[in-house]
Parts: C-alpha cells; structure tokens; sequence
C-alpha cells in the first residue's frame, strides 16, 4: 500500500469516528465542562488526538479511548476555569435544558427526564458512571477504563446511583 492510500484510509477511520462519536461525545463534554463552546472544543480536541494515534493502537477499543480522552480534557479545561472563577451563563443554561418534557409527554418520558435531572444531584463519579452504561451504551470493563477505576467499583457506583435515584423518584 502506497503512502495515499494510508492516508485516505486514516481519513476515512477519523471521519467514521467523527459521525459515529462526535455527537455523543459533544453531549457528554458538555455535561462535564458546563459549556457547549468549551465542550466543542474538547471534542475537537479529542478528534486532534486521535489523528495523532495509531490504528492498531486504538482499534478495538476506540469508544472508551476517546471518551477517555475526551473526559481528561473536559477535566482539565473544568479545572482551568475553575482557577479562573469565571462563572459561566451557560451552565444555567445548560441546566435549564434538563427540564422534563412538557405534561403532554407520557409518564415514562417524564420519569426518564426527572431521573436525568437528577442525575445531576447524585455525586459525580455515580452520575458519569450512569450516562456512560445508559446513554453511551458502555460495558462496566469499558467505564471503569474511562474513569480509571475497576470494573467492580463500576458497578458499585451505578448500582448506589440507581437507588439513590428510585428514592429520588418515588418521593416526588
């Protein structure tokens, strides 16, 4: 194989990432940093350095590699601003959009956005470990390697979360 057509194939994995977790990863960047701009740039970020790795090095493993890197950046720029103390208008923004659905929405859909704002009450790591089986759609083995944990501690966090939440729910 010649060097263009490794590098159409490099283009072509990248942009299979890019539409496959850009989204996602967007969304979950965005609950961590509080900002959509910020976690646009995370993302971007993310995507850099996956242009950086090797394909042997990433495949097999490429969603929990990139929300591993996407979370330490969101991290790393959540703790740069909070050095800053600049308070951001979008996070209550952003809070604002994990209101439930309207009374027109079914029951089910209405729990579903009550848990998800909850979720936001529940100690971080418990919240992060829930979006990531619920809404990334992860393994325990693949959330404890993005959150550098085991997977039984994976567990236990999820589980204490749920419950915390079914309380949560059943009270209101």
């Amino acid at each position: 194989m010649n060097d263009d057509e490794s590098i159409g194939e490099r283009r072509r994995w990248v942009a299979e990432a890019v539409d496959r977790y850009g989204d996602e990863l967007t969304r979950y960047a965005c609950r961590l940093t509080g900002d959509p701009e910020s976690a646009r740039d995370v993302v971007q970020e993310t995507f850099v350095r996956l242009c950086r790795q090797r394909v042997e090095q990433v495949n097999g493993h490429l969603g929990a590699w990139l929300y591993t890197v996407c979370r330490n950046r969101a991290l790393d720029v959540q703790r740069k601003e909070k050095r800053m103390g600049r308070a951001s208008e979008t996070v209550l923004a952003t809070q604002a959009d994990a209101a439930p659905p309207p009374p027109a929405a079914a029951e089910s859909n209405e729990s579903a956005a009550r848990a998800l704002t909850m979720l936001d009450d529940l100690p971080a790591n418990q919240a992060e470990a829930i979006r990531l089986k619920f809404q990334a759609g992860f393994s325990y083995r693949q959330i404890a390697h993005v959150l550098g944990t085991s997977a039984g501690n994976v567990g236990f966090l999820i589980h204490a979360g749920l419950k915390t939440l079914r309380a949560r729910l059943k009270v209101n």
